[in-house]
């Protein structure tokens, strides 16, 4: 008799580990990262992140940020496959496939990155989701970096002398950017803009100014043309795993999905945005020369890139949204936004 309690004792307790909604307890969301540990997205946005995520589902689902997670080009591809939970890239990096995202990135929007990833993700919500741009991954934000800004190894005092540079370039709106300068483009991920600038591959990079500091530029790029709002901003996106949340509890999945969305964007964008201002003072100290962009250099931007959003609004006809007015309203969400 006293094994036989023990025996039943012992298939409650599992019954108990198996009964319904106890299927995500205990779940790790394994997150892939490219940029170095103490980026400010790997020391702060996803460490916060996972916080959340721990705190809204009562500790059964954690975060776990795994490196290397490879090439951004291949964090997409890896999410929709399975290789990781989530992840996060530069829309950039796959030219053709996100059109409306560079809505975000066009010169003149006037707003640092927190309203612009607020922004971003409203209109994201609003217009441009219909489209099917994410279609295979679920969104789990939208965010910008801080403004881009023009970093070389050797100073320069107009824009004409930008032309035949050789310039790395990430992609998106800075893609057409740099075309428009003359320059001689570098295909190189983030991750290796160090390298190919300290070996004289490339003669700059258009970055914001917190990568002076945590991809070491103020070593290889010690002159920076700073533009007062940025030559541009760069859309990220924050992807999530679609079998990863089905396995989830229905309570546990849209918990997740609570500390997500807007507030992740948000988040984000805050902590890129001040990421800025901890790059440039950095730079400085480390003897930079960070030249404020002259009033005959903002005219030469103004007129190189002018045409722009006319020109995006005719690529991105076949998406068929209302482009036009997703711009105007991202505009007024962002320059409001407090």
């Amino acid at each position: 008799m006293k094994y036989l309690a023990k025996f039943i004792t012992m298939i409650v307790a599992l019954g108990a580990v198996m009964l319904p909604g106890q299927a995500s307890a205990e779940k790790v969301m394994r997150v892939g990262s490219w940029l170095p540990p103490k980026h400010t997205m790997n020391k702060d946005v996803l460490p916060t992140w996972g916080k959340w995520i721990s705190e809204a589902t009562e500790g059964r689902v954690t975060l776990k940020i795994e490196y290397p997670g490879g090439h951004p080009k291949a964090m997409l591809g890896n999410v929709q496959d399975g290789v990781f939970d989530a992840a996060w890239t530069f829309h950039g990096y796959f030219p053709g496939r996100f059109k409306l995202t560079k809505i975000v990135e066009l010169p003149g929007l006037g707003a640092g990155a927190e309203a612009a990833s607020v922004a971003h993700w409203r209109i994201n919500k609003k217009y441009l989701h219909k489209a099917g741009e994410h279609k295979g991954v679920i969104l789990g934000a939208l965010f910008t970096h801080g403004p881009g800004q023009i970093h070389l190894r050797e100073p320069i005092a107009s824009l004409k002398e930008m032309d035949g540079k050789k310039i790395r370039i990430g992609g998106g709106v800075q893609t057409d950017i740099a075309n428009r300068m003359g320059v001689k483009g570098v295909a190189a991920p983030g991750s290796k803009v160090y390298e190919i600038l300290s070996q004289g591959v490339a003669d700059g990079v258009f970055m914001p100014m917190g990568e002076k500091r945590t991809l070491r530029l103020k070593e290889v790029a010690p002159f920076t043309m700073k533009f007062p709002t940025g030559m541009y901003l760069g859309s990220f996106g924050v992807f999530l795993n679609k079998d990863f949340l089905d396995s989830l509890s229905a309570q546990d999945r849209t918990a997740v999905l609570s500390v997500s969305g807007e507030k992740l964007s948000a988040l984000a964008g805050r902590y890129w945005g001040e990421d800025v201002k901890v790059g440039e003072a950095d730079a400085k100290a480390s003897g930079n020369t960070i030249m404020e962009a002259p009033a005959s250099v903002l005219k030469e931007f103004e007129a190189l890139t002018e045409d722009m959003e006319g020109e995006w609004l005719k690529s991105v006809k076949d998406r068929n949204v209302d482009a036009k007015k997703a711009l105007m309203e991202l505009r007024e969400i962002a320059r409001s936004y407090e």
